[in-house]
This record gives structure tokens, C-alpha cells and sequence, in this order.
């Protein structure tokens, strides 16, 4: 295989993560909506369920991305189904 693939597969992977962001940054903003409605700080919520400071922190801000079993974490924290998050 040539640089041809190579290129092809990035781009067609950009291509299909482009769209999703809008709907990626709705769930982040709803992590945070969840949280505030919760009464807790992003420290609270590091220490309830063992994660760093930093981690939160980052899973708010969009730098890194939030795994499926800790959004599941974070949305019993927050008493929230996970349907919340995903549909809004």
C-alpha cells in the first residue's frame, strides 16, 4: 500500500469526526450543567470517584476525551440516566 491509503484513511477519518464535535461538545456541556445541578466542584467529584483533578478537568474542557464507563461513573455521581448526556 502506498501513501495514497495512508492519506485516504486520515482523511476519511477527519472526515467522520468533523460532524461529530458540535454533538460531542453538547455532552460535554451537559457534564458540566450535570455537575453544578449536583452541588459539587470538579474536586468534589475527583475525590468521590478517584480520578485526578486533572482528569476532570480535561474531560470538561474537551482535551481529553470521556470514556464510556466513566461517563456511566459520573452520571450516577450525578443522578442522572445516560441518556441525559446523549440526547440531551
Amino acid at each position: 500500500m502506498g501513501m495514497r491509503a495512508e492519506t485516504g484513511i486520515r482523511r476519511s477519518r477527519k472526515a467522520r469526526t468533523a460532524p461529530f464535535q458540535e454533538t460531542y461538545d453538547a455532552i460535554l456541556e451537559r457534564l458540566i450543567v450535570a455537575r453544578q445541578e449536583a452541588g459539587l466542584n470538579q474536586k468534589e467529584v475527583s475525590a468521590k470517584l478517584g480520578f485526578s483533578h486533572s482528569f476532570l478537568s480535561k474531560c470538561e474542557t474537551g482535551e481529553r476525551r470521556i470514556d464510556v464507563m466513566e461517563l456511566l461513573q459520573l452520571a450516577e455521581l450525578y443522578g442522572k440516566s445516560a441518556d441525559f448526556f446523549l440526547k440531551g
